[in-house]
């Protein structure tokens, strides 16, 4: 009969559904029993969703089954999920009211990712669920000149800060709190503390997802961030151009290091269509973001077109996913959010759900 560490070492075999990573390093595997009538396995909450907690649980069963000198198998599942208290104490907070956390990131400047992250955000919400935004880039904000600004900040009774709301989003941005001639002149301990605000003293009510725009790069601000809250995972925004797709290794190794999933990559300017001819044109190459995502065994979530729609909406506050949902720019930010959002409801139950109930 094997011994528990050497099960376990076999375990990091199965991977969990819709993802590269194993069970194992997932943390599901809580105990494993080893006695005369057979092993036993414990595993912790692992989905809300029935059919992948069973499947997991019969990978389990035929793994541990096919070593040698194991007899019967058994796999308990347990119920509920991990507690918050547990969560703190790991150093990572979940944000109350709201179910998932994802990080929109790019390891360089340049590639459009806020403008992703505004339209991802406005293709979730126009998915039906309920969502938030929040741009973390202190010193170069530009959420909310891409969304529209129809108000004044307020703050609530019990001194929280009330998100703007527009296109059925809800968002924040430092762009709110300085006019457009002031530059954001603060030390690193400032710029945390900001963020921390944004994170857990804005009323973000009951929300789906919150997605957040990270600053470009793999910095002291975008680490501090991931190490703070709990996050569901991360997506990589890059252009086909070797020089950008460099830098998508450092952003995977920044979300690994946090022990972060990532979900995907998406491949901003990846063509252009002509309008005259309707031949598509691949300006800065085409295929680098599929095979970077292949080899470093990541889910290509789609391909967005370079279009003066996109460039237009962003410079006049009409995203393009809000006020041109058929665009084919537009659709293609629906498949991908589709695709997250399939990912997210895949994933193990939230460790921040009962802040969401």
């Amino acid at each position: 009969m094997p011994s528990p560490n050497e099960i376990l070492n076999e375990l990091k075999k199965v991977k969990y559904p819709g993802f590269t990573r194993d069970i194992v390093s997932f943390g599901l595997v809580k105990d494993i029993e080893v006695g005369h009538s057979g092993v036993t396995v414990f595993l912790g909450a692992v989905s809300a969703n029935p059919d992948v907690a069973r499947a997991v649980a019969e990978n389990v069963k035929q793994t541990v089954a096919a070593m040698a000198g194991v007899g019967a198998v058994r796999v308990e599942v347990q119920s509920a999920p991990p507690t918050r208290q547990a969560t703190v104490q790991s150093g990572r907070r979940p944000v109350p009211g709201v179910k998932h956390v994802i990080a929109v990131a790019s390891g360089k400047g340049g590639v459009g990712k806020s403008t992703v992250a505004v339209n991802l955000a406005l293709a979730m919400q126009a998915s039906g669920r309920r969502v938030g935004l929040m741009d973390a880039d202190v010193y170069g904000p530009s959420v909310a000149m891409m969304m529209g600004v129809e108000d004044s900040v307020r703050v609530s009774a019990d001194k929280r800060i009330i998100p703007m709301q527009r296109y059925g989003v809800r968002y924040v941005s430092m762009a709110l709190f300085v006019n457009d001639q002031t530059p954001v002149i603060w030390r690193g301990p400032m710029v945390t503390k900001l963020e921390t605000e944004f994170l857990f003293n804005v009323d973000w009510g009951e929300l789906d997802c919150l997605v957040l725009d990270l600053p470009p790069g793999t910095g002291d601000a975008q680490l501090t961030i991931t190490q703070r809250v709990v996050l569901a995972g991360g997506v990589i925004v890059t252009t086909p151009q070797e020089v950008a797709l460099l830098d998508v290794k450092r952003g995977v190794a920044m979300f690994k290091q946090v022990d972060t999933p990532v979900l995907g990559v998406i491949e901003n300017m990846s063509y252009y269509t002509c309008k005259r001819c309707a031949h598509r044109h691949e300006i800065f190459g085409h295929g680098g973001g599929a095979r970077m995502a292949e080899e470093l065994g990541l889910e290509m979530l789609g391909e967005l077109p370079i279009t003066p729609e996109m460039r237009a909406g962003a410079d006049h506050a009409r995203p393009l996913v809000a006020v041109s949902p058929r665009h084919p720019a537009s659709q293609e930010f629906m498949r991908i959010a589709g695709r997250i959002l399939e990912r997210l409801d895949r994933m193990p139950k939230p460790l921040n759900a009962e802040a969401a109930q």
